[in-house]
């Protein structure tokens, strides 16, 4: 009866929620920061990861996940932080919501339309989403691929490059198709261009909408557009090589 009547005591006892470090704020990205040396992931928001792109209303690529993140830093850099901890993730990052001035950051941030609600994690941010939402504040007013859905295209992206060899070449495996009409030509398509200078066509992947796009000699986007092979990026040969394998030319 006793062991019984113990056991009823503790269940009844009220979730004791610990405190995460309380200090100055170092802004690591949109929705972490570190305070006294240990990482803190905002609770039950989502920000765009540093490298991640979108893409404006005339198709133009931009780096919004470096805009949060400057952004961030101008809204809390160096100022104290008050944190309660609601759980430690995969990665050993205290997860916890986080007060600037009795200040909700993580509702600063999804209000400004610098992140979204993680609902997965919770609905604390809901109707703050929403409200940014219909004034199209912030990352609401581009088009942006949702920061969970990059992470995965990011690492599914990143099983297909195998390894460097010794003169640091990347081995790339050629994607499945339904195609069988690979030429020689083809697949030489996907090697780096210096080593392949006859394939100068660039084929871009918008890091916001997944979209394909090439980019020809001339046009004013083809010099600063960079070839990233583990998003799926590629070099033609061809413009009719380009667009049969699903790449539409960029408008400029």
């Amino acid at each position: 009866m006793l062991r019984y009547l113990c056991l009823i005591a503790i269940l009844s006892l009220p979730t004791v929620v610990t405190a995460a470090p309380e200090g100055v704020v170092r802004v690591i990205d949109g929705d972490t920061i570190e305070i006294a040396g240990q990482r803190v992931r905002l609770h039950a928001i989502d920000a765009p990861e540093s490298d991640q792109t979108c893409e404006d209303t005339s198709g133009s690529i931009w780096d919004c996940g470096a805009w949060v993140t400057r952004e961030a830093r101008a809204l809390f850099e160096g100022k104290l932080a008050k944190c309660t901890e609601r759980d430690v993730d995969r990665y050993g990052r205290i997860v916890a919501t986080c007060r600037i001035d009795g200040i909700d950051m993580g509702a600063t941030l999804v209000t400004s339309g610098l992140a979204f609600a993680y609902r997965r994690y919770g609905l604390e941010y809901d109707l703050a989403e929403k409200g940014a939402a219909v004034a199209g504040r912030g990352l609401h007013a581009t088009e942006i691929q949702s920061p969970a859905a990059f992470r995965a295209a990011a690492r599914e992206s990143q099983q297909t490059v195998h390894s460097r060899d010794a003169q640091s070449h990347k081995t790339i495996r050629v994607p499945e198709t339904q195609d069988d009409g690979w030429t020689i030509e083809r697949l030489f398509s996907w090697l780096p261009a210096s080593l392949n200078p006859g394939c100068k066509i660039k084929g871009n992947v918008s890091r916001a909408s997944g979209a394909r796009i090439y980019h020809v000699p001339g046009q004013a986007y083809y010099a600063e557009t960079r070839i990233a092979t583990e998003y799926g990026e590629r070099w033609f040969c061809t413009e009719a090589d380009a667009r049969s394998a699903g790449w539409r030319k960029a408008r400029k």
